[in-house]
């Protein structure tokens, strides 16, 4: 439904823009490609913004950005060849370098990743209508996030250099990379989640084929130079184009080694099926996820709706570990939503650089219609929006939508909707939440909210065999980033977090030799020479 009020949120022209958030239109035309910034002359697509601006005749429309390249076979395979070329089965320059060098390189990366980061955090808040506060968040977060897994990496590193004795073997074990990785990031959180597989990814001794996300690609462009001048050439490449032209090729070469894919289990399913020789290919990836909460009968519901405000509606509900779906009992169900919902309705929507907007615009432009759709598919089963202004809709901008009750048969039901509506369930007996779980393809995560620390253990026992993480009293979320992140089922394969991530993209590899006095004299003619990078006892401080 259209809302006169909402449409009002937006600038009435450019003028009403603050001066700090102006931003003029980018038009990418060169690409990283084996250490060059390579021209573009071919298609491009042009990226409009979910800010919207009235035109000459007062209808709503989204800003032009600027634009990418979008490449093709030729390119996608081009950068391919790039990145095995400069992995070269290990011998290259990258996956040889000591890992106090590479350190070093990422080190300054950061420094130049540092310069952008006003220009980067004001495309965050374009592209994708993430706020202000987010987007700065983003973008420190993922600074944080490459320094935490330096200081990983070192701690591992230093574990690793000393000799171990066993059964007569002398041996020293160490992490090698595994070779080409194709890194493909999501829209919602373009530039964290995206180097929360590249940044490890690269460290451990790899080379990078980049494919940006449909949504939030642009923002990537000014690090691209901070990548070319902080690693050697064919280290890290970027892939533009649509995603079924370019990488198909790239799978079909069987020289991708690892797929890391943040984004849904029926990409993730055909990218796989096309690599020739699966049991050679490593997958790390983040997919769909219904992440599912419970209130129980004795719930402390101020904190179950604070927590679940968050958990539902961060970032307009548009994360992978958000609440998807609210399970009340029905003794609790009315009081819960009496005081949930005006909660919801008094989320400040606005745009993105306002002070305090909690609801910004949707980056998808058909994303608002669609749940319209769904919200109509649940009322026609008997459900209804049960907050004022839930619902209401002016182009991009979408108040969130409590819809009541949901049950079997409805798409709330099952299906992961990835923005601001949030479906609740009523529930007599626990067994029918433990059900839901059983039967639901996705296990990322799940709450439970009570009091009673036996009907909670209850439920957590069996959970943690159905879900990843279990959230007591507190949101789904990923951080901190130490914890592990992985998913069961459709929802995840291979595990995340600082120092899981840095395995994920490495082998453990060993040298061993028989203890005997000859062989010993050897170990320390290369160690005491520095004649080898990987057989070593290099400590790094």
């Amino acid at each position: 439904m259209a809302s006169s009020s909402l449409r009002t949120l937006f600038p009435a022209d450019s003028s009403q823009i603050p001066a700090d958030f102006h931003i003029e239109p980018i038009h990418q035309r060169e690409y990283l490609l084996n250490g060059e910034m390579r021209p573009w002359t071919g298609n491009v697509s042009e990226v409009y913004s979910p800010v919207c601006i009235p035109d000459e005749n007062g209808t709503l429309q989204r800003q032009l950005l600027g634009s990418f390249p979008v490449a093709g076979p030729k390119e996608a395979l081009e950068a391919l060849e790039a990145a095995v070329a400069a992995y070269d089965n290990g011998r290259g320059e990258w996956p040889q370098m000591a890992v106090a060098q590479r350190i070093a390189c990422m080190e300054t990366f950061i420094g130049k990743m540092l310069e952008q980061r006003s220009l980067v955090i004001n495309l965050i808040m374009w592209e994708i209508g993430k706020n202000l506060a987010d987007a700065t968040k983003e973008f420190d977060r993922t600074v944080k996030y490459i320094y935490d897994t330096i200081d990983t990496l070192k701690n591992m590193d230093r574990n690793s250099s000393r000799f171990r004795i066993e059964e007569g073997i002398i041996g020293q074990i160490r992490r090698s990379p595994l070779g080409v990785v194709l890194a493909m990031g999501p829209f919602n959180y373009p530039l964290n989640e995206t180097y929360t597989t590249l940044i490890p990814a690269i460290l451990m001794g790899n080379t990078i084929l980049f494919k940006t996300p449909k949504h939030g690609s642009l923002l990537h462009y000014p690090l691209l130079e901070a990548f070319r001048t902080s690693f050697p050439k064919g280290v890290v490449n970027s892939l533009y184009g649509r995603g079924a032209d370019v990488v198909p090729p790239v799978m079909q070469s069987g020289k991708v080694n690892v797929l890391t894919l943040i984004g849904s289990s029926r990409v993730a399913d055909e990218l796989q099926r096309q690599h020739p020789k699966l049991n050679r290919l490593r997958s790390i990836m983040s997919l769909d996820a219904k992440n599912a909460a419970i209130i129980l009968p004795d719930a402390d519901l101020d904190v179950a709706v604070k927590e679940c405000l968050l958990g539902t509606l961060s970032f307009n509900g548009q994360r992978c570990t958000a609440i998807k779906i609210i399970w009340a009992h029905r003794s609790v169900a009315d009081e819960f939503l009496k005081r949930f919902n005006p909660e919801v309705s008094n989320l400040q929507p606005g745009m993105p650089w306002a002070s305090g907007v909690q609801i910004t615009p949707l980056p998808e432009p058909n994303k608002t219609r669609y749940l319209a759709d769904i919200i109509a598919d649940a009322e026609a089963g008997g459900a209804s929006i049960v907050n004022e202004g839930g619902g209401e809709t002016e182009a991009s901008l979408f108040r969130p939508a409590v819809v009541y009750p949901v049950r079997e048969g409805m798409r709330l039901y099952r299906e992961e909707q990835f923005g601001p509506v949030i479906p609740v369930v009523v529930y007599d007996d626990e067994e029918e939440f433990i059900q839901y779980l059983i039967t639901d393809d996705h296990g990322m995560q799940a709450s439970i909210f009570g009091t009673d620390p036996e009907a909670i253990a209850r439920l957590i026992d069996p959970l943690v065999n159905l879900v990843s993480r279990v959230n007591i009293n507190a949101q789904c979320q990923r951080g901190p980033d130490t914890f592990p992140f992985t998913g069961r089922k459709d929802s995840a394969e291979g595990t995340l977090s600082v120092e899981d991530a840095l395995r994920s993209f490495s082998i453990r590899s060993a040298v061993a030799t028989k203890d005997t006095g000859s062989n010993k004299h050897i170990l320390n003619e290369i160690v005491g020479g520095h004649k080898s990078e990987f057989l070593s006892t290099n400590f790094i401080f």
